[in-house]
């Protein structure tokens, strides 16, 4: 099934304000009455997800469409209103559920969390080792191991990652969430936990949601206060990594620490 045509102008703004009423085309035909071929289940499973356009992706995760002001619209138009809205799959993976859900009308909260649930799959399942073990031995592996979580959400987090004495990863704890300058870390959240995980050495990380991955004089700053405490506790810091986009800064490279 091709996409249709099925929006006013309105679908033309960009997504601050609110999507409003979709025009429904004339000869709007449910997905159950459709030819099998035509329906993204049938189609996923006779050809490979593949061949589905990014609109029947999205339609095959509501698996159902809504009513909105008296119109009917199938899951697949649901998903059109979104790409038209959004831009692409990718620009809509960094949107937040709630976001999604107050801007788009016919999208509420149950089908913008089944959205943000998929994409979350997605990178976790870019982000997995191939092995459950993980050896850290340039920022490179930190930033293939994490880069695909952090690269596109809206928002900067702030990860430590507890080391093995062989570098291996053993686990991880995330400590906030908004702008460093706004959410000081404070080295007593990251050496807690590194403590009771029995940590030889941390790497620390971030995402820079605008995708500039230089420091600021904050992540300067925090990482020579981490790294001073770690000194005293006997647990290094290795690095600093930030990421952003598809690229990282490794303030250790830098020399900043």
């Amino acid at each position: 099934m091709s996409d249709s045509p099925l929006l006013s102008t309105s679908l033309d703004r960009t997504i601050r304000e609110p999507v409003e009423e979709p025009e429904v085309a004339v000869d709007y035909v449910a997905l159950k009455d459709r030819n099998a071929d035509e329906q993204p289940r049938e189609k996923l499973l006779a050809r490979g997800p593949a061949a589905l356009s990014d609109a029947e992706l999205i339609g095959l995760i509501f698996g159902t469409g809504t009513r909105v002001g008296g119109r009917s619209l199938s899951a697949v138009e649901l998903g059109q209103v979104l790409i038209r809205a959004y831009g692409s799959l990718a620009k809509l993976a960094r949107r937040e559920a709630a976001q999604v859900a107050k801007a788009t009308k016919g999208v509420g909260p149950a089908k913008a969390a089944q959205l943000a649930a998929a994409f979350e799959i997605g990178r976790r399942v870019e982000a997995a080792p191939p092995e459950a073990r993980v050896t850290v031995r340039s920022p490179a592996d930190v930033a293939a191991a994490y880069g695909p979580r952090l690269r596109d959400l809206p928002r900067e987090v702030f990860v430590v990652v507890h080391l093995s004495t062989a570098n291996v990863i053993q686990s991880e704890h995330t400590l906030t969430t908004g702008g460093l300058a706004a959410s000081i870390v404070e080295p007593r959240q990251v050496f807690q936990r590194a403590i009771l995980e029995n940590a030889a050495s941390v790497i620390c990380l971030h995402n820079h949601p605008s995708g500039n991955p230089e420091p600021s004089r904050e992540d300067v700053a925090i990482t020579k206060q981490l790294c001073e405490a770690g000194a005293v506790l006997g647990i290094p810091v290795h690095d600093h990594v930030i990421i952003a986009g598809r690229g990282y800064t490794s303030l250790k490279e830098r020399g900043l620490m």
